[in-house]
């Protein structure tokens, strides 16, 4: 382009303008700003959260309304054992591992036995021999009393004889005074009476001898059935130490620890390094109590007989009912407690030794209809708005309006029938201003 055009291209200033910019009042300014910070205000307030109180809404059971004092303490076996033997062995066999249920005299574990089974096959041989001869004693004892009654008979017998021969020599010498008799039919007779005689000192030395040997008999025997006793007390002796390789359940319980192994050796008491003096820990589920230490001050509050509710750490949603069994007479003056133990009403399976526990005294047994949990939450968190009972929750940073059914008072709380689970967090004295999606923080206590 010809700069003599360019330079011809001027804007005439003295030409009149088509627009005029039009200006605002001040007061119109003013104005606007002020809306304009009163809005920004008011969103900045109402996105500001409200600092309010939260309660959490709670499971509570009846029972906790009448309870005069809490303790804690731990599950007990009043019946425990730890089985052991009686002799020094080898553990050959095992029957039992942690948790198997046992029956009184139930064989758990087995020593090695074969010396002290040698020993008893012994004792049972010397008490069979010493019951032969008891036998033959017997056999020999009876064969001297027949005889001993045969020449008791006989000597009878000669005696019976003699007398007749008296007699007749009796009578023969009568007759012969008179002449009646000759003096030969008289020496016959004189003859029998000696005979007869001869007889009875026969017979009575055969009797004495028959009686002799019986007492030897008898004596035999007597030395026999003594050795036949000390037999069978070996045998008897014997068998023990054969029963003492053998450990066997003391009574009906549960097996808590297994302490040895197949191939250790088991002693009384253990002294040697690698010996074992108990093989298995015995309890009898059914003696578990609470053991639970009570403040000495508060021993006026408990009673023996006194009903109780025992919740475990292992089963909190569970409350097992309980009465005092006994008050330990003898406090620990280190602690200022005193032990108490608390027996279980109902026993439960799932309830094993030296759990943790919480026992809580009553004043009174639980009833029929207060073994649930029931919801509830402090008064103050339950308002009148437009004629309804309603709880604030507090979700994600905002309170939401939750209408509620109220029951009956729980102590210092109050039964929620609807509206509310437990863990919920509601707002405890809502503002009045508070409404669905207000923002909310917990204050800072």
């Amino acid at each position: 382009m010809d700069p003599a055009d360019v330079s011809s291209l001027k804007i005439d200033k003295s030409a009149p303008s088509f627009s005029r910019r039009r200006r605002l009042p001040s007061w119109a300014v003013l104005l606007l700003l002020a809306l304009v910070v009163g809005a920004g205000g008011f969103w900045f307030l109402s996105r500001r959260p409200t600092a309010v109180t939260v309660a959490t809404v709670s499971a509570v059971y009846p029972s906790q309304t009448f309870t005069v004092l809490n303790a804690s303490g731990y599950v007990v076996a009043q019946r425990k054992a730890a089985v052991s033997s009686k002799v020094t062995g080898r553990l050959v066999w095992l029957g039992v591992e942690e948790g198997s249920r046992v029956r009184a005299g139930q064989v758990l574990a087995r020593l090695e036995s074969d010396d002290v089974a040698a020993v008893r096959g012994q004792s049972d041989a010397a008490l069979s021999a010493a019951r032969a001869a008891v036998d033959q004693a017997a056999a020999s004892l009876a064969q001297g009393r027949a005889a001993v009654d045969e020449a008791r008979a006989n000597l009878e017998q000669a005696r019976a004889e003699e007398a007749d021969a008296d007699r007749e020599l009796q009578r023969q010498r009568d007759l012969l005074a008179v002449g009646v008799t000759t003096q030969a039919v008289y020496d016959a007779a004189g003859t029998r009476t000696r005979r007869a005689r001869a007889a009875v000192a026969s017979a009575r030395a055969a009797t004495a001898v028959a009686e002799h040997g019986l007492d030897g008999s008898s004596s035999s025997l007597l030395r026999a059935r003594a050795a036949a006793t000390g037999a069978q007390a070996a045998v008897r002796g014997a068998a023990v130490n054969v029963g003492y390789t053998l450990l066997r359940a003391p009574f009906d319980a549960v097996v808590l620890t297994k302490n040895a192994d197949i191939g250790d050796v088991v002693t009384p008491i253990g002294s040697a390094a690698s010996a074992k003096a108990a093989v298995v820990t015995l309890a009898d589920l059914g003696s578990l109590l609470v053991e639970a230490d009570v403040s000495e001050s508060n021993l006026g509050k408990i009673r023996v007989g006194q009903p109780a509710e025992i919740q475990l750490d292992a089963l909190p949603d569970e409350r097992f009912p309980a009465v005092l069994h006994t008050i330990v007479p003898t406090a620990d003056r280190s602690k200022g407690t005193v032990m108490t133990k608390v027996r279980f009403t109902r026993l439960d399976p799932r309830i094993l030794p030296e759990m943790s526990a919480k026992v809580a005294f009553l004043l009174r047994a639980v009833g029929a209809g207060e073994q649930t949990p029931r919801m509830a939450v402090v008064p103050g968190a339950v308002v009148d708005r437009g004629g309804r009972r309603v709880a604030f929750v507090v979700r994600d940073g905002r309170a939401v309006e939750t209408a509620v059914l109220l029951g009956p008072a729980l102590g210092d709380q109050v039964e929620i029938r609807h509206g509310l689970a437990a863990g919920d967090k509601v707002v405890v004295a809502p503002p009045p201003s508070l409404r669905t999606g207000s923002p909310v923080k917990p204050r800072e206590e």
